[in-house]
């Protein structure tokens, strides 16, 4: 019966009403008590006042009677006033106490005590006091009815006409001929003053009960009802009823926090069905990983597993994990959940075991400590990845290593793995003892630019950094001979790192072969040429022949010469003289052995040169010669005597393909002409060499360039011209292809990479 009235004490409800309803009868009863002390006050101080006046009044309308003696008239007065309701006493004594006034005729004569109650006022010091505030004059005390009475006693001073001849007469020395004793009843006074302490109190009870009621309701509608929702509401909350609705329709801070709490039930859901989920989707990772998961105890008994476990060695909830996974009775030696129990870290093993069906596997185990909520080790997680195909795979490679690594050693071209910060080898092959004369762990640590003349180091150091391939490279035997090999080299990766993987061919030998090649050819050339540089020769001869028969035939006559006409002949004869030098000098030069040696040149100077050995030879045979040369061209890095070469070669080919046009021509009036064209771009140099030639089939477009093909008859070609003249292009990093003209013919296109350019490179 107790409980309901115990749980609203302890409620909130409770707590505030009783809170407000103190402060409220604390600050009523102050408000009251203050009220009815000030009412209480003032109504005291006005009736002093008042009393006082009246003292003053009755002093001042006796005044002119006693100054003429007349007693009745003071008698009268008193009397009339002290009719008055409220007027208790009032009197009037003399010097010696005795009363000679009053409104009571029985009291007047009767002298009263000189230290009584009404003159002790002002004779309880000696000599008396004669000069008295109001406060000190007043006197409060009870009537025989039991009422309270108020008395104030005036002095009646001694005046300046008291002290004259025509009344009484009163020493001048005396200041106070007496007093006038005023007593006025507070029973009304007191009787308001209950009345109003009375009406106060009953105004402050009132307030305050109708203060506390409405408070009451108050907190009831607004404060307790609503309260009691939210934890209705929480409640619904707490039990899982994440969305449930507060039927508080507030605008306040109730409301708010309603909302808020719907809100948190709203989120807290959200969240909670966000943890299902995970924690549904860990579960289900936990079972679908495709790997080994356990769960041991301190005992090491598994207590959960996956499905992987399962399927792999069967269920096995409550064995032991070395029974479990290895089929022992005893625990394992070595075992990286002991290690985990004993130091709370995690440990990995490779382990060795049989799947249920007998087949042996491999698996690696890492391990992680479980604790509570103390920190304490309650169990571990062991967690195996099977390894058996990277075991295999690992077999594997180690044999592949070795296979490829006998296959390394025994590749006939020298390898080399270089460090790409410093060029050092890393590793190279035993084919480099054939072509280097070093041993291959000699050459282990050793630059590998140590390899290339000193002057061509750092050129080939640029290369090795920025290009694939180098050809005809210079390199130094270990016994100081020089060799010439082409060189590939890509970017690799070689313990973890960046390499240079660089393969080198030797190919000294084939290029002494092919410099026998190259100058047969020119000498075949020369051959070709013969007929035309003994027609270029017979010029110079002729005209020397003519001077020298005309010197003889006037040497014979015995006539004189002019010196003018002497002179002239002699000219002439210098002249041609110098032809006949320059043109040897020219064919000694093209026809000498030299090596390749890449140089600036201008090639629309190599060009005429080429013509100008050759021009006899196509003048001879009718064929002309158009050019389009565009001036101030680039230079360019080439070898300018094999350069001729390939234009010569280019030249032969376009007089063997007019000839041959010309003897299929039925009208005989075939155009024979060949065109020399050059081009420029900021990046190249373009040559054109076009005939109107039968051009090239279709068909072997693409194979003129093989060595030893030809499209020639027997006897007239050896299939080396473009095949050499392809060789010497590439060797100045230039191209050479070929095209048929539109209206007839072929035009060779050579293109070169301006000096500039390859200078950058």
């Amino acid at each position: 019966m107790l409980e309901p009235f115990k749980n609203f004490r302890n409620s909130l409800s409770f707590r505030l009403i009783f809170s407000m309803g103190l402060v409220l009868f604390i600050s009523f009863s102050a408000w009251a008590f203050f009220n009815i002390r000030y009412q209480r006050d003032k109504m005291m101080k006005d009736i002093v006042i008042w009393t006082d006046r009246l003292s003053e009044t009755i002093k001042l309308g006796t005044h002119y009677a006693m100054m003429l003696n007349s007693r009745d008239d003071i008698n009268q007065s008193i009397q009339n006033i002290g009719k008055q309701k409220t007027i208790e006493h009032i009197r009037i004594y003399n010097k010696e106490g005795e009363i000679k006034f009053s409104n009571k005729v029985n009291e007047v004569g009767h002298k009263t005590n000189i230290k009584a109650e009404a003159c002790y006022i002002c004779h309880k010091l000696d000599p008396p006091v004669s000069q008295l505030d109001l406060s000190e004059r007043i006197r409060f005390f009870s009537s025989p009815n039991g009422y309270r009475l108020i008395g104030i006693i005036t002095p009646i001073r001694n005046d300046t006409g008291c002290s004259t001849d025509v009344c009484h007469v009163h020493p001048e020395n005396k200041q106070v001929l007496g007093a006038l004793d005023v007593v006025v009843s507070l029973k009304e006074t007191d009787d308001d003053i209950l009345f109003f302490e009375e009406g106060i109190i009953i105004l402050a009870g009132f307030i305050f009960t109708v203060a506390s009621i409405g408070i009451c309701l108050f907190i009831f509608r607004f404060v307790r009802i609503p309260i009691t929702k939210l934890i209705e509401g929480t409640r619904r909350i707490a039990t899982g009823d994440y969305y449930t609705q507060l039927d508080i329709e507030r605008h306040d801070e109730l409301g708010e926090l309603a909302a808020a709490f719907q809100k948190m039930g709203k989120e807290v859901g959200d969240k909670q069905f966000e943890l299902n989920n995970q924690r549904n989707e860990y579960q289900k990772l936990f079972e679908q990983a495709p790997c080994i998961i356990t769960v041991q105890d301190t005992n090491y008994r598994i207590i959960q597993y996956n499905r992987e476990f399962s399927e792999r060695f069967g269920q096995q909830l409550g064995q032991f994990c070395y029974s479990a996974y290895k089929g022992r009775t005893e625990k394992c030696v070595i075992c990286p959940v002991e290690h985990t129990f004993e130091d709370g870290l995690p440990h990995y093993s490779e382990e060795t075991g049989l799947n249920k069906d007998g087949t042996k596997t491999c698996w690696m185990v890492r391990t992680s400590p479980i604790k509570d909520p103390d920190g304490n080790i309650v169990g571990a997680m062991e967690m195996s990845i099977d390894i058996s195909r990277s075991k295999q795979l690992e077999e594997k490679l180690a044999e592949s290593e070795k296979k490829y690594y006998a296959i390394f050693n025994n590749i006939p071209n020298p390898v080399f793995v270089l460090d790409i910060r410093n060029l050092e080898i890393i590793d190279c092959n035993q084919s480099v003892s054939s072509v280097y004369g070093y041993q291959a762990q000699d050459m282990i640590g050793m630059p590998f630019l140590n390899l290339f003349p000193e002057e061509d180091r750092e050129h080939y150091a640029f290369k090795l950094l920025t290009s694939s391939v180098i050809h005809r490279a210079r390199q130094i035997h270990q016994n100081g001979g020089v060799l010439f090999v082409n060189i590939r080299f890509s970017l690799s990766n070689y313990s973890d790192k960046k390499v240079l993987l660089v393969t080198t061919s030797d190919i000294t030998k084939r290029l002494e072969a092919e410099q026998q090649i190259f100058q047969a050819s020119k000498m075949a050339t020369l051959g070709e040429m013969a007929t035309g540089v003994a027609h270029e020769l017979n010029q110079p001869l002729s005209v020397i022949k003519t001077a020298s028969s005309f010197f003889m035939k006037k040497i014979g006559r015995k006539e004189p010469i002019k010196e003018e006409i002497l002179f002239t002949l002699a000219e002439e004869i210098d002249s041609h003289v110098d032809r006949a030098t320059r043109i040897i000098s020219h064919m000694r030069q093209f026809g000498r052995k030299t090596e390749m040696a890449l140089e600036k040149i201008q090639i629309n100077d190599i060009l005429k040169k080429a013509f100008e050995i050759f021009s006899q030879q196509l003048k001879a045979r009718g064929i002309g010669v158009t050019w389009d040369i565009q001036p101030d061209l680039p230079t360019i890095l080439a070898d300018s005597g094999r350069l001729e070469q390939v234009f010569i070669n280019l030249m032969l080919n376009a007089r063997d393909a007019i000839e041959q046009k010309q003897e299929s021509c039925q009208t005989g009036k075939c155009l024979s002409q060949i065109t020399m064209k050059t081009r420029s771009t900021p990046t190249t140099v373009t040559v054109f060499v076009s005939d109107t030639g039968t051009g090239i089939p279709l068909p072997i477009l693409d194979k003129i360039f093989e060595p030893f093909y030809t499209t020639k008859k027997v006897g007239k070609g050896t299939g080396l011209g473009l095949s050499i003249s392809y060789g010497i292009i590439k060797e100045c990093n230039g191209d050479i292809y070929a095209v048929n003209n539109d209206d007839g013919g072929a035009t060779f296109i050579l293109t070169f990479p301006v000096a500039e350019q390859q200078d950058t490179l």
